[in-house]
């Protein structure tokens, strides 16, 4: 082991040796910062990614109708029985509801409020275990439906039963009331039948349909009947929903002719409004964003600090310093700017419609960004909504038109593609701190970086090892060299 006092000589051979290893250490301090620019510049890189995928997935969901729907559906009279929602292509003329019969889904339910057993005044409750509901010691109870069989406990209570049945039994939906002390096992998809065959054929275990009385009914199909003032039609009903008109109507009350609820449809163009606002916002977002990565100047007597460096400075100017440093890490990036090119040039292509629906660019220096004059963009939505919505979602009588919001998420793609490739980000992940693929562009210099790093690290330890020798060597020299001029001095004496 090398010694790493100062010796006889009175040097100071650690910051000799200090000394002599700053400059060994100036390329390995170099390739750290060079690292750490890497480093600094995925990051970038990985928030930008984060933004697309944002607006990328925000235009697939705006590319369906339901998120550009300009009508509007109204229920007046008897307003509890009926639900109506209109979609994009839903008719202006009004009908009414009548004679609503609910389709039912099968079910399985004790006919006769529960009871506790030998408590007749007794109520029971979730808590009530199988056992007070039995009186009696039976260690199980089995119950077998739609080909699943469940085992319960005589301690199991009413919660634990209903609990089990709905993990075990993907089919059907237990509940207890504990107001009418009955329990109901629904199917969950309506003209299914349940199959119930009772307890497993082994001695310990007893039904526990029969021990709480399950008795089933099978499924009831429904009816309405639909009036549009001079004719009317009965619906059979499946599930309790149908669409007529183009309006999505779910029935939620049993009505009779007395009671009708009268639909109404109207344009109403806020959906759409929020929508095309919402897509601005995002737009202008990332625009804004791409924009001042591209133009961000550049600092290059600000290269990373190395520990050393950061030893001796306030953490403000550390701060101050680093926000410097990764400045303009991404000034004129060619995948920036050609997806800034390919955003624009969607938009400038479409211009001419988006202005005359108060859709706009705004000043030459704001480099693209839009502007929505609101008034301007209802109005047109709602004296002609078709016109309007073809821009964004394409005009259905012409199949060659090219709607902005795929044509836009087409040209982000291309831009994930890119990204992914140099950078190992996600075209599907949004989170800004998303794991990075190593098997990039990036992530393969960074492994070289690393292999780089450790080969210098140890040969850097080395030449300070070496050092540290020599003046070991150097200090005993001295030292016998002054024991040996004691010694001739005293001879001579």
């Amino acid at each position: 082991m090398v010694s790493r006092i100062n010796g006889f000589s009175g040097m100071n051979i650690d910051d000799m040796v200090k000394s002599l290893m700053t400059v060994k250490r100036a390329p390995l301090d170099k390739l750290n910062q060079q690292k750490q620019i890497l480093e600094w510049t995925r990051d970038s890189y990985r928030e930008i990614n984060s933004k697309i995928v944002q607006l990328s997935d925000k235009l697939q969901k705006m590319s369906f109708s339901d998120a550009t729907n300009t009508q509007k559906s109204t229920v007046s009279g008897n307003t509890a029985a009926v639900r109506a929602e209109a979609t994009a292509e839903a008719s202006s003329v009004p009908f009414s509801v009548t004679d609503i019969k609910l389709a039912k889904q099968a079910q399985m339910q004790n006919d006769t409020r529960l009871e506790i057993a030998n408590q007749p005044t007794a109520k029971v409750t979730l808590g009530t275990t199988l056992a007070e509901i039995s009186g009696t010691t039976d260690p199980t109870y089995d119950l077998n439906i739609n080909d699943k069989s469940v085992t319960f406990l005589n301690t199991d209570s009413l919660s634990v039963v209903i609990a089990r049945i709905n993990s075990s039994i993907p089919t059907v939906t237990a509940s207890f009331d504990e107001v009418s002390g009955k329990l109901s096992i629904t199917s969950k998809e309506y003209g299914k039948a349940i199959s119930d065959t009772g307890a497993d054929q082994t001695p310990q275990s007893s039904s526990l349909s029969t021990l709480l009385g399950l008795t089933k009914s099978p499924p009831k199909t429904g009816e309405v009947s639909i009036t549009n003032g001079t004719d009317s039609v009965t619906y059979t009903l499946n599930d309790n929903k149908l669409k007529i008109n183009g309006i999505n109507l779910t029935f939620l009350e049993e009505t009779t002719a007395a009671n009708p609820s009268k639909i109404t449809t109207q344009s109403d163009p806020t959906k759409a409004v929020e929508t095309i606002k919402s897509f601005v916002d995002t737009y202008n977002e990332l625009l804004g964003l791409l924009n001042g990565k591209i133009s961000e100047q550049k600092f290059r007597d600000f290269p990373p600090l190395t520990a050393d460096q950061k030893k001796d400075m306030k953490e403000d100017d550390i701060k101050n310093w680093e926000e410097k440093a990764k400045s303009g890490l991404l000034k004129n990036d060619s995948i920036l700017s050609a997806a800034v090119n390919s955003m624009r040039t969607i938009i400038t292509g479409n211009l001419k419609a988006l202005s005359e629906a108060g859709i706009t660019t705004g000043q030459y220096y704001e480099k693209g960004k839009l502007q929505i004059d609101e008034t301007k963009l209802k109005n047109a939505l709602t004296n002609n909504p078709d016109k309007v919505l073809s821009i964004f979602r394409g005009s259905v009588s012409d199949i060659n038109s090219k709607p902005l919001f795929s044509e836009m998420r087409s040209e982000l793609n291309s831009t994930l593609d890119m990204l992914v490739k140099k950078v190992g980000t996600s075209k599907l992940d949004s989170n800004a701190s998303m794991t990075l693929k190593t098997e990039s562009i990036m992530g393969e210099q960074l492994k070289q970086y690393n292999k780089r790093l450790s080969a210098m690290e140890r040969k850097v330890s080395d030449w300070e090892t070496r050092y540290y020798k020599q003046f070991a060597a150097m200090e005993k020299a001295m030292s016998q060299f002054q024991s040996q001029s004691s010694s001739l001095t005293s001879f001579l004496q």
